[in-house]
């Protein structure tokens, strides 16, 4: 009887492991290449934060009047809505220089790994696949 690895497959726990570590790495050392900055809300000129309350403020106001209104859980919802994408909409992301060999290398570590992780996860043909009484030579 063959015993389960990765995604209930015969074997691949060890081709998962190193794939998911190559995948890790790859992708901390990308994200780390990365810088965040923010933006201002701009609406014709203006910073247009303080519009984004507005909705905020109402729908407030309607909930502490009656918790149970529909309209102000709309409202309220919606400006939470608002004011999420607003702030994720005005962050400038930019990559920070570097070599083209360190790019390549965090680029083929991300692929690499999810390549090993997905490859980990497929099922074996039972030809190939590991087993008691089964010799390779």
């Amino acid at each position: 009887m063959a015993t389960s690895g990765a995604g209930g497959t015969p074997g691949g726990i060890g081709q998962f492991l190193v794939g998911f570590a190559l995948a890790v790495a790859g992708g901390w050392l990308l994200s780390n290449q990365v810088v965040v900055a923010t933006g201002y809300w701009m609406l014709w000129g203006y910073n247009g934060f303080g519009l984004s309350l507005i909705p905020f403020m109402i729908g407030t106001a309607l909930l502490f009047f009656d918790g149970n209104s529909r309209l102000g859980w709309l409202i309220m919802i919606a400006s939470v809505v608002i004011i999420i994408v607003g702030v994720l909409v005005n962050l400038n992301i930019y990559f920070r220089g570097t070599s083209l060999f360190n790019t390549l290398m965090m680029l083929g570590m991300l692929a690499g790994g999810i390549g090993l992780i997905a490859r980990s996860l497929k099922t074996l043909p039972a030809d190939k696949a590991p087993g008691p009484g089964r010799s390779d030579a």
